[in-house]
Parts: structure tokens; C-alpha cells; sequence
């Protein structure tokens, strides 16, 4: 078991009534001028946007707006947005959306005290010392953003999709009302549980072993997205389904889940080119990768797949054959992909089987080059990069 520091400081409100309290949580976390960031038009036509607008003119509190975040955010947005609050005077950076807007929220916040170009953090050449303080109104149940240290965005000259963690960039508050996601479609649905798997599977798979309490409370949340997600789909407007997804998200990222683990996160870096290449969701990128991955690592931590297999998704375990034991386990997750309509393959996500010449790039661009490796359960050379994407290819 490894050693572990865990730290968790943002506040959750969770409620048909959460946002009631959104201008008390401004006023308490010092926001004096807010910057209302968000995505596309359902903001909008939902009513919340106006909702969050009445709410701070009715406290006395000042705000501008910037909406247009598209998923896999970009660097040219976050941009728009560090002047904006510099011009501004903003103090307080309110995302209303899912992960890609808090992404986005958390880039800004850490632009505007910067001097230099704030891709220096996503290059390496520079470490955030500061960010301006954040709340989220989550409306996406995914990508677990608002209890997350980390933020993601993708530059828009090279399609380069990149990820920093840091405790400064964790939000203050994060409003959830299980009842925002009910208008979602299904696949932005089916995506965001299948994001949620992921974060606690890539904590799962670790050469830290010794960390029963830690699998069990993994096991036990991989277990009701699997078994709630079916349910959410035909029954889109069951508060207590969306409610178990919409909280799922949030523990599953806020690094509970790697409490005595070492997380690996190779499938979701394999991923970020994915997205960035072809523009596709995330979470389906992830489910189109994984299997592929868990195969390609498997026979070198096979208790750890039969363990997974048994435990999560409930394979009878063949004590004479651990193999056939895992495999049944890799298999039956892609199963559940496939029944809540996520893709097991690239040629299922992008709708044709990726070039030679776009293998290649995939592979440069996740290993930079060639110079870096990834994973940590297993250590994945640009030599393994390659042969993953080609069994996830086929």
C-alpha cells in the first residue's frame, strides 16, 4: 500500500434545491465580480443561465459572460476569457456546464495572475503559483472537474490535448442538482458513465495490491454505474438514477479512489490524441481504448484482472484458469459498452479504421516525440503505445 496524502476542500451542494445557494457560496468564497463561463446554447434554453443571472443581480453582485467552451476545450477560448477578466476586474470564475467548461474556468483562473502565455503550465515551462477561485453549477456528471486537481485543454495550432494537476485550480463549491442532467442525450449520457468507470479503473489497476477498504469502495462505485447507467437511459427522469451517476463522478476523480494506489491514466493519455485528432467525445474514446489496453497488459497483473473480473463484473472465477477468468472480465465490460451504445474500437468511435500515417501521429504525439513514456501498473514505451492502438484499430 502506498503512502497517501488526501485532500479534498471543495464544498458540495447537492439538492433539487442547490442553487439557491449559489450568491451565499460567492459572497463566502470572496467573489465580488464573476465571470459566468459556459458551453453552447442549452445554458441557455434551459433556463439556467437566466436563473444564475437573477440570482447574482438579485445579491448585488456584478458579472460578465463567456460562453462558446466546445468539448475538448481549446486554448484559443481560455484565452478570450483571461482578457476578458483582466479588462474586467473579475475575482471569481462561476463554470455552469460539465468538465469541459470547468476546464476551461480553471485554465482562465490560472491565466489571469499569469504574466507570461499560460500554455507554459501545459508545456512544462512554468508551474502554476496562483488561480483565481472557482465554483461550478455542474450540469454534465463525467469528467468529475469540480473535485478534481486537474485541468485539460487542447491548443488549437496542432491539435495538442494536454493535462496539468494542481490543488490550486480545486474548485471552492461545486452546486449539483441531479435534476440539470435530465434533458441530456443518451450518448452524452452513456459517455459520462463510461468517463466515470474510467477514472476509478485507472486507479484500480495498480502494482499497489495491499488496499482492500480502498478496492472495496472502487468495486462498489464501478458496480452501481454499471448497473444504474441501463436504468438512466430508458428512465431519463428518475432523480435517485442520475443522482447515483451525478455523485459517482464527483468521488470517482477527487482522488479518493487512489487512496494507497499509484493511478495509471495510460488509457486516458492514449485517449487525449484520440479526441484532439478526430474530435470525438472522451468518454467514448476511453471505451474504444480500454479493452484493447487491458488486454495488451493483462497477463503481467492477472490477480488484479481476475480480481476485477470476479468483483465488478461478476465473472464466475475458474480457479484451474486465471486467464480465461480475466479475459471473461475484459469481455463482459465491452459488453456493457456496447449495450449502452459506447464504441469498443476506433473504427466503431471515428467510423473507419485509422490510417498507418494517423497511427503514427497518435503514437508521436502521446510519447512527445518519442521522449516519454506513460502508465505506472504497467509501463507503457511508444513501441507499446503503438501496438495498443493497432489491437484497438482492428
Amino acid at each position: 500500500m502506498k503512502d497517501f496524502n488526501f485532500y479534498a476542500p471543495t464544498r458540495v451542494v447537492f439538492g433539487r434545491q442547490a442553487e439557491e445557494q449559489l450568491s451565499q457560496l460567492v459572497r463566502q468564497y470572496g467573489g465580488t465580480k464573476v465571470l459566468i463561463h459556459y458551453g453552447g446554447g442549452s445554458a441557455r434554453r434551459s433556463g439556467l443561465l437566466d436563473k444564475v443571472e437573477k440570482m447574482l443581480a438579485e445579491a448585488d453582485i456584478p458579472y460578465v459572460e463567456l460562453g462558446g467552451v466546445v468539448p475538448n476545450p481549446l486554448l484559443s477560448k481560455v484565452k478570450e476569457g483571461i482578457g476578458l477578466c483582466c479588462r474586467e476586474g473579475v475575482d471569481f470564475i462561476l463554470a455552469v456546464g460539465g468538465g469541459s467548461v470547468i476546464d476551461s474556468a480553471k485554465a482562465i483562473g490560472y491565466g489571469v495572475p499569469y504574466e507570461g502565455d499560460v500554455w507554459d503550465f501545459w508545456e512544462g515551462k512554468a508551474v502554476p503559483h496562483s488561480c483565481l477561485p472557482i465554483g461550478v453549477m455542474l450540469t454534465i456528471p463525467a469528467a468529475g472537474s469540480e473535485m478534481s486537481s486537474s485541468c485539460v485543454i487542447t491548443r488549437d495550432d496542432g491539435l495538442i490535448k494536454r493535462g496539468i494537476n494542481s490543488d490550486l485550480c480545486r474548485c471552492r463549491f461545486a452546486i449539483m442538482n441531479p435534476e440539470r442532467t435530465m434533458t441530456l442525450p443518451d450518448y452524452q449520457t452513456a459517455a459520462g458513465a463510461t468517463d466515470i468507470l474510467m477514472h476509478t479503473l485507472e486507479r484500480y489497476f495498480s502494482k499497489h495490491e495491499d488496499m482492500m477498504l480502498t478496492d472495496a469502495l472502487a468495486e462498489a462505485l464501478m458496480r452501481t454505474v454499471i448497473d444504474v447507467t441501463p436504468d438512466v437511459l430508458t428512465q431519463p427522469d428518475d432523480y435517485r438514477l442520475r443522482a447515483q451517476i451525478m455523485w459517482a463522478g464527483s468521488l470517482s476523480h477527487n482522488d479518493l479512489m487512489e487512496c494507497g494506489t499509484e493511478k495509471d491514466f495510460a488509457t486516458h493519455k492514449l485517449e487525449h490524441e484520440l479526441s484532439a485528432l478526430y474530435g470525438v467525445t472522451h468518454g467514448a474514446g476511453l471505451a474504444a481504448l480500454w479493452p484493447s489496453w487491458a488486454r495488451y497488459v493483462m497477463d503481467r497483473h492477472l490477480s488484479r484482472f481476475v480480481q476485477f473480473a470476479v468483483n465488478v463484473m461478476g465473472v464466475t472465477n475458474d480457479f484451474t484458469n486465471p486467464r480465461a477468468t480475466a479475459l471473461k472480465g475484459i469481455a463482459a465490460i465491452e459488453r456493457f459498452f456496447s449495450s449502452i451504445g459506447m464504441p469498443i474500437s476506433i473504427p466503431e468511435l471515428i467510423g473507419r479504421p485509422a490510417t498507418d500515417e494517423e497511427i503514427a501521429l497518435l503514437v508521436r504525439k502521446c510519447s512527445r516525440d518519442g521522449k516519454m513514456n506513460i502508465g505506472a501498473m504497467e509501463i507503457l514505451t511508444p513501441a507499446d503505445m503503438e501496438q495498443i492502438y493497432c489491437m484497438a484499430n482492428k
